[in-house]
């Protein structure tokens, strides 16, 4: 496909204070060219004069002519310090938007892509500090109350960074929800900020908005706020101890070993391992099963073995 467009895309290039690599990854090599995951022939840009622009494959030689969707009540341009405008397709009837000058967009979509139905609306908008852009964003069901996880990216200064970049990388986890069943207005039940020293190869919420995961060069650590600190209690501390995982596992395309720590005192009588198709259970000396559950995909089990090491580790 090849196509001109009219008003041009609205590119933001990297200001003189943006000189670091992590700046380049995040926003010097942005797509502004966003694909619709949930209507997989449709793409969507923001154009010069903040609008949402859609363009659908009409035929697989032939692309529809631009049409707007939705646009933005600011202006863009009035803004220096600003990032690109983003979006993130949160499920087939939403939508995330950032402006790029620190404001949260929710919209209602309708079904996409197609003209007649097509109808954006903004059901949530905030000012949430800094610029950002969308990382992640899903939609999901809890409680019976419909809400909304996003996660936005800062590349921000660091005043105490002394001897590297002189900046750090935040992701901003927040969550949005219903205020209540059948009441249409939404509002941020939580606010939760993880900090790193580089830009994630990948972050993404999972489905159910309870976790998330990042790949990354280097690590990230939630800042605690003051009031996760009053509301911290003794099994918080607890649960929040360094505790040896149960076992270890490593992958190839023919094997999988299961490495597990041994206590005080275990023989190889004391061990019944059962194998099985697709379940493993580990009992030590006829106590309750110290591993047990369903693989998660069939294995050859009359070919699985295992063996004690001298370190009382045994493999499996």
């Amino acid at each position: 496909y090849s196509f001109s467009f009219p008003p041009a895309v609205a590119e933001v290039q990297l200001r003189d204070d943006q000189y670091t690599l992590d700046h380049m990854r995040a926003f010097g090599m942005y797509n502004y060219l966003h694909l619709d995951s949930w209507y997989q022939d449709n793409v969507y840009y923001v154009d010069q004069f903040g609008r949402v622009m859609n363009l659908s494959v009409t035929l697989d030689t032939a692309l529809q002519k631009p049409r707007e969707v939705f646009r933005l009540p600011t202006d863009l341009t009035a803004c220096d310090n600003r990032l690109c405008a983003s979006m993130y397709f949160s499920s087939s009837t939403w939508v995330t938007l950032s402006d790029g000058t620190g404001r949260l967009y929710l919209i209602k979509s309708g079904k996409r892509g197609s003209s007649a139905s097509e109808k954006w609306e903004i059901v949530f908008n905030e000012e949430l500090g800094s610029p950002f852009i969308v990382a992640h964003s899903v939609s999901f069901v809890k409680s019976d109350a419909h809400s909304l996880a996003v996660l936005l990216l800062r590349v921000e200064k660091d005043e105490l960074d002394t001897k590297g970049s002189g900046f750090h990388v935040t992701l901003e986890w927040v969550t949005i929800a219903q205020r209540k069943e059948g009441d249409h207005r939404y509002e941020i039940i939580k606010r939760r900020v993880l900090q790193g020293k580089s830009v994630p190869h990948y972050a993404a919420i999972e489905p159910s908005g309870d976790g998330l995961m990042i790949v990354s060069h280097k690590p990230f650590t939630f800042m605690q706020s003051e009031g996760d600190k009053i509301e911290e209690n003794d099994d918080a501390k607890v649960s929040n101890e360094k505790k040896d995982p149960l076992y270890y596992w490593q992958q190839t395309e023919d094997d999988v070993t299961i490495t597990v720590h041994l206590p005080p005192d275990v023989t190889k009588d004391d061990i019944k391992i059962r194998f099985s198709p697709d379940n493993i259970c580990v009992t030590l000396k006829d106590q309750t099963p110290l591993m047990e559950g369903n693989l998660y995909s069939s294995v050859d089990h009359e070919s699985c073995t295992w063996i004690i090491r001298d370190d009382k580790r045994y493999r499996i």
